[in-house]
């Protein structure tokens, strides 16, 4: 009988979905009735999240306290651990009172149909030096250029608070039918595949041979019973790859040079935070969440730009106290093809190589490569993989 991790904060994994249909149906009929506001699109993925037990335990949008002493400290006003604000933030609450039930419409979605219903246990603002302090602590910086510092702001200081029902899962589970899972289902794969030692890799782009190979790296390393490829189907910033061309592309990579049955492709729906170091800890939550023991964590993992020092998202888990996080942590170095030794290798692992022994090419140059309908060399990326993306980036040109 296969082990599996505990998930963060709780013995048992507390879903906020309503798994129980009637149940479901009363509360879709009652919503009908109900004051209404259209979410932001982050706080509608807080909600798919918090739905599919990826946030346990949290029961729901945190309060201004809780989000205030996450963002100094990593741990809620009670001091379970926890990386980043769970927010709902609304520019006006109009007609709004503590107290009231409320429905959360989803802004994702034709026609904004109810993802869930709210107990609104307080309504408070965050003033603006409060929500500078707050940005700064959880991006690193307040550049309104970051993606993330412009989301997180763009989205009112008017904080709603308290306990949630998740109803659906917005625009994942039928867009991304294949791929969508819940930290329930993927903690049940897990168990089904009778394995233990189960090594989570995060990704919001395509794998090239250099990803590919750190996932073999990482399960041989550590003698991992499986392999979950966990990517990012919410929002990105422009210019990043859509998320049915990265399933496309990972999922044949996975089938030509992954053994069978040692690794599962699936997907998350949240936006990405871009918030590097932060980030980093929220996706270590949410992996042992779904049943994941290790996570790789690479060079810049969740950065953006050069907000970030390469190796930041790495050694802020060297502050986490023993037991506030069980998930341990794969760390990674930039890996490339060596000229030299014929093979992907962790670069801080080749001393003697210079920059030259490597085959490196910038995102700039694969993406033109692929455009102009030539595939980048094998050392770097797969040819069917290749081939996947060349008709994502000709299709953009036609």
């Amino acid at each position: 009988m296969a082990n599996i991790i505990k998930p963060h904060g709780s013995s048992e994994l507390n879903p906020l979905f309503v798994n129980d249909e009637s149940k479901r149906a009363e509360i879709i009929q009652e919503a009908a009735s109900l004051p209404a506001i259209v979410l932001s699109s982050a706080s509608a993925a807080n909600a798919v999240m918090l739905g599919g037990g990826y946030f346990n335990p949290l029961t729901g949008y945190m309060s201004k306290a809780d989000a205030l002493s996450v963002a100094d400290n990593m741990h809620t006003a009670n001091g379970l651990f926890w990386p980043t604000p769970v927010l709902n933030l609304v520019e006006s609450a109009e007609g709004i009172n503590p107290g009231d039930r409320i429905a959360l419409k989803d802004p994702n979605v034709d026609g904004n149909r109810v993802l869930a219903v709210m107990n609104v246990e307080a309504i408070e603002e965050f003033s603006g030096d409060e929500m500078a302090t707050m940005t700064k602590q959880v991006y690193g910086t307040d550049d309104a250029a970051h993606p993330g510092v412009a989301a997180f702001n763009g989205q009112g200081r008017i904080c709603l608070s308290g306990p949630i029902e998740v109803l659906n899962y917005s625009y994942f589970e039928t867009d991304f039918g294949d791929t969508f899972r819940t930290a329930v289902q993927i903690r049940q794969t897990i168990k089904d595949n009778g394995w233990s030692k189960v090594v989570a890799f995060q990704t919001r782009n395509p794998m090239h041979r250099a990803h590919e190979e750190l996932c073999h790296m990482a399960m041989e390393r550590l003698e991992a019973d499986g392999l979950v490829i966990h990517m990012l189907l919410g929002k990105l910033k422009a210019g990043d790859i859509p998320a049915d061309v990265r399933d496309a592309s990972i999922r044949k990579m996975v089938d030509v040079y992954f053994p069978a049955n040692s690794a599962i492709v699936t997907g998350y729906g949240f936006d990405m935070l871009y918030a590097g170091p932060r980030e980093a800890v929220l996706h270590a939550v949410f992996r042992q969440n779904m049943g994941a023991t290790h996570l790789i964590v690479g060079r810049d993992h969740a950065g953006v730009g050069d907000y970030y020092g390469a190796f930041d998202a790495q050694t802020i888990f060297h502050d986490i106290k023993e037991g506030e996080l069980n998930i341990k942590i794969f760390e990674a170095d930039h890996t490339a093809y060596s000229k030299k030794l014929n093979k992907v290798v962790m670069m801080r692992e080749a001393p003697d190589h210079v920059k030259e022994d490597f085959v490196l090419l910038s995102g700039t140059a694969v993406r033109e490569m692929l455009g102009a309908g030539k595939a980048p060399p094998k050392e770097f990326s797969r040819p069917e993989v290749a081939q996947i993306l060349m008709d994502y980036y000709q299709g953009l040109d036609s």
